[in-house]
């Protein structure tokens, strides 16, 4: 009983100290160096290496480097139409190093397939158009897409006074009919917070938001309505 029951707590090590049947050393639990065991047992795989990592490696050369980010490029654009500096931090974050990142998107620059300016012009257009930002939050969303304050300027010329105070009174109009019922002054609060939301002042949203309550046939704010001024 004694040597059997040895030998059934020999085998019991063998199997979790690395020991094969045989009695030869086995190699790691967990078989590669790309995987490591967590504290539960089950294995992890670890993060796979950066270009750049494997660039100093001498796993990738500049030139098959430069290849992946040119197709990593082509796929995002297909997605959608991005800026410069957006496509720099995408591909930052792939790992790529600026070395490859800057001759290939000067490359793309150089063939239209990046272009600020357009990009601004068509982000500023369909904002505007479609969500009735004003000037004010289309520059903060130009400025937050990286585009230069020179080319955004120019971009923002598409919307002037008139087209800001046009697109504020429509935003003025649907938001007051979803209140229709409530209280003139819950109304006027729910209606300028939607527009400020959009970027407008809050002197312009009071203004379009009383001209909205007029065609209502709803009295009209006062002038001394707080805010109304601002």
């Amino acid at each position: 009983m004694g040597k059997r029951r040895g030998r059934r707590q020999g085998g019991a090590r063998g199997a979790g100290d690395g020991w094969s049947s045989d009695g030869s050393e086995a190699g790691p639990a967990h078989g590669s160096d790309d995987e490591s065991e967590n504290s539960g047992g089950s294995r992890r795989r670890q993060p796979r290496r950066t270009v750049a990592e494997r660039l100093e490696a001498g796993e990738l050369t500049v030139e098959d480097a430069t290849e992946k980010a040119r197709e990593t490029l082509l796929r995002i654009l297909t997605a959608a139409p991005k800026s410069r500096a957006e496509l720099e931090q995408s591909l930052a974050r792939k790992g790529y190093p600026e070395a490859v990142v800057g001759p290939v998107l000067d490359r793309f620059d150089e063939v239209g397939l990046v272009d600020d300016a357009a990009y601004a012009d068509m982000l500023v257009r369909t904002r505007h158009a479609e969500r009735g930002l004003s000037r004010r939050a289309l520059a903060m969303e130009l400025r937050r897409r990286g585009i230069a304050e020179e080319i955004a300027a120019d971009a923002l010329e598409q919307v002037d006074p008139d087209d800001e105070r046009t697109a504020a009174l429509a935003l003025a109009r649907k938001h007051v009919a979803r209140t229709s019922g409530l209280d003139r002054d819950v109304r006027v609060r729910r209606a300028v917070g939607a527009l400020g939301r959009k970027g407008y002042a809050p002197g312009v949203s009071f203004g379009v938001v009383r001209d909205a309550l007029a065609e209502e046939g709803e009295d009209a704010l006062d002038d001394d309505y707080p805010g109304a001024d601002d």
